[in-house]
């Protein structure tokens, strides 16, 4: 058992090793990929639209009139 987790363990230190040395040829600045732009460190941040469904945020609702708030009542509950 004990000869089994030494081999996992070199095993897994030969992993990183040679992880972070991918890691370094893609990331060094004299790599073909990094000056094509094929590879980049900086991506997107994707952005997530949280009102989906037309309910305005709380803000708007309360600058709403009551017949409005009950349009968009009806409107939400597939009344008209």
């Amino acid at each position: 058992m004990t000869e089994e987790n030494n081999e996992l363990t070199l095993l897994l230190k030969e992993l990183v090793d040679r992880v972070k040395q991918l890691e370094y040829t893609v990331f060094s600045a004299d790599n073909v990929l990094m000056k094509s732009g094929l590879v980049v460190t900086n991506s997107p941040t994707p952005s997530i639209n949280t009102n989906t469904n037309g309910v305005p945020n709380a803000d708007t609702l309360a600058k709403m009139e009551w017949t409005e708030v009950d349009d968009l009542v009806r409107k939400l509950t597939g009344d008209i």
